[in-house]
């Protein structure tokens, strides 16, 4: 037995050290990403600013903790850990207010999440990188090459455990406060194993003085309440925080704190938003409404949209393709969508995936991925209309669901995607869903008919067919065809969606709502408690620091 025990390696504390380091800087930086989102977004530039700021940090802690490591002990990194478990607890604790704060400085948007990301990241991440020449110095061994290559691979290792481990095993289970619980107290832990067994006074009292904090700031958050509401649920997801929160007689789904889909209590398929009416446009588009009978929704949400269509329609069967699987368990549990309806078919996939592994055919495609400021690239490039295209018959119709302006430096990203989308269909329309020139949905419709109806034609339609609702208010946001020639084409291997949605930062965004009949309300006021009207995206954020977030798409 002794020639075994020989033969197993014992981890030193120097190595558990640099090991636990590498799992939790990993860890903040990926989590980073779901506490900047709901303020900041998710683009390209929030992800290059929590990378940058990370190397940042961890660039300065090595070369201070480099200029110190001669002369450092043990129980200087255990201080380093209790330390940085107490900055994670005032992390925890303060994360929401610092975003509000940080949002109102008058910065460019590209650049607004910054100040937020380095004051709450920063620190902790800059203490961290003090341990590994700590480590590397107290390591044992010989050589500076010896030594520098254990801690780079140890801390390497330990990066990945943590990559993989928040992103795969505590996201998609935990909420944001328990992953920095969690976090933290894994530094307590081995601020503990470096002293053990025998633990002085002061780091024992100090390590149970950060354990205190760390319980209290997850604890002392509000419990079941938000500033939208009454909460009923709320998840990590593996691709957003999602919250159903009931205000009145309103649902809404919240994803990443902007609401993305509400339903009536009341009435669970009257529209609450008016631009989800415009999903009915391919009841007027196409030459026979009878001859629409299978229709696909990429993006779910609340299920608004398929589930007005098999309320309206006897003769419908509504796909519906939603990449996240908790979005699919909310719906089915809260917004009253009735799963097992033969007509309804729900697929957890990818919308071009699907669109693209699929042999069925689509009488409508109503595209309802796009968010304010997550629109995935790959559902707006010339590729991705024409798997489209290929799926619809001949007769068919797309409608795609695009937050932008009309016109204007805002409306860059609309009139790309109308650019892009007319490439591959024959005839493409517009609609605005508000009156003002402001950020809104823009409701863009394509079809394969040589032949372009007016918008007399359309409202001589509406009035011939009994489609379920009356489609005159919405076709009075027609619009005339854009300029495109100063705007690019979205292709695959250049699709600059993040640039074109940057002037819309700063914009006001308009949503209209209907009222009791269903039909559109027209008030513009913005009642601030969830419910739709008027709001400012302050610049670099989802919302102003006094506004509800805003409206995302989702059906």
């Amino acid at each position: 037995m002794s020639g075994v025990s020989e033969r197993v390696p014992r981890v030193t504390r120097p190595e558990l050290a640099v090991f636990v380091s590498g799992i939790v800087s990993m860890g903040l930086e990926i989590l980073a990403g779901r506490i900047v989102a709901p303020q900041f977004g998710s683009s390209i530039y929030t992800w290059g600013s929590i990378i940058g700021v990370s190397l940042a940090a961890l660039s300065l802690g090595y070369h201070q903790g480099g200029k110190r490591a001669a002369h450092t002990t043990l129980r200087e990194l255990t201080w380093l850990f209790l330390a940085t478990a107490g900055y994670v607890a005032f992390l925890v604790f303060a994360h929401e207010a610092l975003l509000t704060t940080t949002a109102a400085i008058p910065l460019p948007s590209r650049y607004a999440s910054l100040p937020a990301i380095t004051i709450l990241f920063g620190p902790p991440t800059y203490l961290l990188g003090f341990v590994s020449p700590y480590g590397a110095q107290l390591s044992g061994k010989t050589g500076t090459g010896e030594a520098s290559g254990h801690v780079y691979a140890l801390g390497t290792i330990g990066s990945l455990v943590g990559t993989f481990g928040t992103t795969f095993l505590l996201i998609p289970r935990l909420s944001i406060d328990r992953i920095g619980l969690i976090l933290g107290l894994l530094l307590v832990v081995t601020a503990i194993a470096i002293e053990a067994p025998q633990i002085p006074r002061r780091p024992a009292i100090s390590a149970a003085v950060v354990t205190i904090c760390l319980v209290g700031a997850v604890a002392g958050g509000p419990l079941g309440y938000s500033v939208q509401g009454q909460v009923v649920y709320e998840t990590q997801t593996p691709y957003q925080e999602l919250e159903v929160v009931d205000s009145g007689d309103t649902r809404t789904l919240y994803l990443d704190g902007k609401r993305h889909s509400a339903m009536n209590k009341d009435e669970p398929t009257r529209h609450v938003f008016d631009y989800t009416r415009y999903f009915h446009m391919p009841y007027l588009m196409a030459d026979d409404p009878d001859d629409i009978d299978r229709v696909l929704f990429v993006g779910g949400g609340g299920f608004t949209g398929p589930k007005a269509f098999l309320e309206n329609d006897d003769d419908v069967t509504v796909d519906v393709v939603e990449i996240d699987p908790e979005v699919i368990d909310a719906a089915d549990t809260y917004f009253e969508v009735d799963t097992d309806d033969e007509r309804l078919n729900v697929y957890n996939d990818g919308g071009r995936t699907f669109l693209q592994e699929t042999d069925r055919g689509y009488d409508a495609i109503v595209l309802d991925a796009y968010r304010i400021d997550k629109v995935p690239f790959e559902l707006t490039t010339r590729e991705f209309m024409s798997v489209v295209h290929d799926r619809l018959s001949a007769d068919g119709v797309l409608v795609a669901n695009v937050i932008s302006a009309p016109a204007g430096p805002a409306s860059e990203f609309y009139r790309s995607q109308y650019r892009t989308i007319d490439e591959v269909f024959a005839q493409t329309y517009a609609f605005r869903t508000a009156d003002a020139n402001v950020v809104q949905n823009v409701e863009v419709v394509a079809t394969k008919s040589d032949d372009r109806l007016s918008e007399a034609e359309l409202a001589e339609r509406n009035d011939d067919r009994d489609i379920g609702l009356d489609m005159g208010g919405e076709i009075d946001g027609y619009l005339e065809e854009p300029r495109t020639d100063d705007v690019p084409v979205l292709r695959d291997d250049r699709a600059t969606v993040d640039d074109l949605l940057d002037p819309m930062i700063g914009q006001r965004y308009v949503v209209e709502e209907t009222n009791a009949t269903g039909e559109t309300d027209g008030s513009e006021e913005n009642t601030g408690n969830g419910s739709g009207g008027v709001e400012s995206i302050a610049p670099g954020s989802a919302a102003g620091a006094s506004a509800p977030p805003p409206l995302a798409p989702g059906t």
